[in-house]
């Protein structure tokens, strides 16, 4: 009876610490490690992965020292809302289990993904939907729910299927401030949106709008996006074996290249950040999304830039983390899994291959350490126990590994 009620009271002061936890809290927090979250299994989103699939993953990822996910849409599948709950009833299982979800709210322009898209207008009735259905998720489960982004990559004007101006997303963020005023949204859910580096100021001025200056003024904090291995393609300057580098191991030259790479993903922090200071502002700012692809057979593949691999993709890894862990800022790494539905025309597409883990819930590179550790000891994805790719052989690994293409620019 005594060992009942310990565990009771156990499980009750659990909930309440849950409760209690705020964004502010765990934003920053090393402890709180973040991770973009889709259990996509399939190359289709038409089967969405089911409540045990989503605990599998969430038990893998508390393992990770991962406890804070990030999710892209609402309304259109069910699959946040199974998260969430996913989430809840590992709750029930296990007083001691902590993982929280910044929710994303799907924004669209008017005609999004037609050859009638209206960036000027939106689509009011989708976009409503999202929101409305991030609200009731919030307002449902506050012990998991403590963000909400309105809109992924919608500003940034080369999503040319479906962005919006920033005007768009300041209604929609401003709307949410507004519900939590009025007692309709909890006062501790932040509010943000996640976005390109360049759509919160740190690129073009033609980003350089007043109700962009209005945007972050209304946000809680920044969820900046940047990408430095889709730029060993389209701005490769850091990119390469520098003058000099010739002589070094494979391995050396190629950490060389990581890190100029981690270095040029700093400078667009810095960018964001110089954007904020120079108009005096004063908000938080973190990563809603970085990764480093493991495959690609187009630009950033063997016949590209040569960026993409398991080698490489650990590096980048280990390296943002260590240096957001360091500034004290979050890092919604993308991604857990590889989700194959993202390129389903060509299985080769990069975009398939950012999961820190394959599909099968094989470990990848950056990931062999946490093996060895035995982390992952008990756990499977799909029935099967978490292994390494190469059966964990780093000379074999290796010798796929190519080196950077092209020479950066020096000074």
């Amino acid at each position: 009876m005594f060992g009942f009620l310990g565990c009771k009271k156990k499980q009750e002061k659990q909930v309440n610490n849950r409760l209690e936890k705020k964004a502010e809290d765990i934003l920053g927090d090393p402890n709180y490690l973040a991770m973009s979250f889709g259990g996509y299994r399939l190359n289709s989103r038409d089967k969405q992965p089911s409540i045990e699939e989503l605990k599998e993953d969430l038990r893998i990822l508390d393992a990770m020292g991962v406890h804070v996910l990030r999710t892209y849409n609402t309304a259109e599948f069910p699959h946040a809302a199974n998260l969430v709950e996913a989430i809840h009833q590992l709750n029930q299982e296990d007083p001691d289990f902590e993982m929280y979800v910044m929710l994303g709210a799907w924004i669209n322009c008017k005609g999004a993904f037609t050859d009638t898209r209206d960036h000027d207008q939106e689509d009011e009735e989708q976009n409503a939907r999202e929101i409305n259905r991030a609200v009731e998720l919030a307002n449902q489960y506050p012990e998991v729910v403590k963000m909400i982004a309105v809109g992924n990559e919608a500003m940034v004007m080369w999503a040319e299927s479906y962005y919006v101006h920033s005007w768009i997303i300041l209604k929609w963020v401003k709307h949410l401030q507004d519900l939590k005023e009025s007692g309709g949204l909890s006062k501790e859910v932040w509010i943000t949106s996640s976005d390109n580096f360049a759509s919160w100021g740190g690129g073009s001025a033609d980003y350089h709008v007043p109700s962009l200056r209005k945007l972050w003024e209304a946000v809680d904090f920044v969820s900046m996006h940047t990408y430095p291995m889709h730029d060993t393609h389209y701005n490769p300057q850091f990119w390469g074996v520098a003058e000099g580098e010739e002589e070094l191991s494979k391995e050396a030259s190629i950490e060389k290249a990581m890190i100029r790479a981690r270095d040029y993903a700093i400078s667009q922090v810095d960018s964001v950040k110089k954007y904020m200071t120079d108009r005096g502002l004063s908000k938080p700012i973190h990563i809603g999304e970085t990764g480093w692809a493991s495959f690609s057979n187009s630009h950033y593949g063997n016949e590209g830039s040569r960026a993409t691999d398991e080698y490489k993709e650990g590096l980048y890894y280990k390296m943002i983390r260590d240096w957001t862990n360091k500034q004290g800022m979050s890092c919604f790494y993308f991604e857990a899994f590889d989700e194959p539905w993202k390129d389903a025309a060509n299985p080769g597409g990069s975009e398939n291959h950012f999961g820190l883990f394959k599909v099968d819930g094989t470990a990848k590179f950056p990931m062999w350490e946490a093996v060895d550790k035995g982390i992952f000891k008990g756990l499977s994805r799909g029935g099967k126990p978490i292994t390494k790719t190469y059966g964990g052989d780093l000379k074999a690994l290796l010798e796929e590994v190519e080196l950077p293409a092209g020479s950066p620019q020096t000074n």
